[in-house]
């Protein structure tokens, strides 16, 4: 499917839902003799032109994998550089301009009671700005997606459910506000899902991109929803012209 350069696809309200795994911050800094972390900086500069995108096409639920719960894993040195760059970040840029300009509220998905405190407390003002609004963005920090699945039943039981069914468990999930993804996205060349909304993504087109994350721009969003455009979604039935 083309579309004339300088317009945006119509999605004729096939894509209300997008997850992104932003992958390749590191590889991105190393092509360029650069520390890691300013990698996952020009990652995190990137995020803002690629939600404006996004709510141009009509996208009005967002989900960014910034920080897996695997990713305590990682150097000590870089997982307190990334802690300190998402707080800057959800200072800087989420706080008044992403949501203070009034298109999006921002939710967390994950468990962020383990954050620093003062990344904590940034996360819990953040989400008390902006509720009810049309457009939700959930940041998934300290999220993992089998976590999610087994933090979600044991809250049912908590609240006296005894036999869970589908619908019931999608309550409980941090994403409860959303609809699932239509479409993910993944950048950085790997084509897995890597534990990220395994629940919400039973149905999802997927989207594997080599562009590194901070390369992902405007252009590469448009692309991708080119992509999404040309798939026929059967669900498991079948469409009419199958038939």
């Amino acid at each position: 499917m083309l579309f004339k350069k300088n317009t945006l696809p119509d999605t004729e309200g096939r894509l209300r839902s997008v997850g992104i795994i932003m992958d390749g911050n590191g590889r991105w800094a190393k092509r360029r003799g650069l520390p890691r972390l300013a990698g996952h900086a020009a990652g995190a500069a990137r995020v803002e032109e690629v939600l404006t995108t996004l709510r141009e096409l009509g996208v009005h639920h967002v989900t960014l994998y910034a920080f897996s719960t695997e990713n305590w894993k990682r150097p000590k040195e870089e997982v307190d550089g990334i802690m300190d760059l998402v707080y800057k970040y959800l200072d800087e840029v989420v706080q008044d301009k992403i949501v203070s300009d009034g298109h999006f509220s921002v939710r967390f998905a994950g468990d962020i009671s383990v954050l620093p405190e003062k990344l904590r407390k940034k996360c819990e003002e953040i989400e008390a700005l902006g509720k009810n609004r049309e457009y939700i963005c959930y940041v998934a920090l300290n999220y993992g997606g089998r976590d999610e699945i087994v933090r979600a039943a044991n809250r049912a039981i908590a609240d006296g459910v005894t036999v869970l069914d589908e619908k019931t468990l999608s309550k409980y999930t941090y994403t409860a506000e959303s609809p699932d993804p239509d479409l993910l996205i993944r950048t950085g060349g790997d084509m897995r899902i890597s534990n990220f909304l395994l629940w919400q993504c039973a149905y999802s087109e997927l989207y594997f991109t080599k562009t590194l994350w901070p390369d992902f721009d405007r252009k590469q969003v448009i692309t991708a929803v080119e992509s999404f455009l040309t798939r026929k979604r059967r669900f498991g039935g079948l469409n009419k012209e199958d038939t």
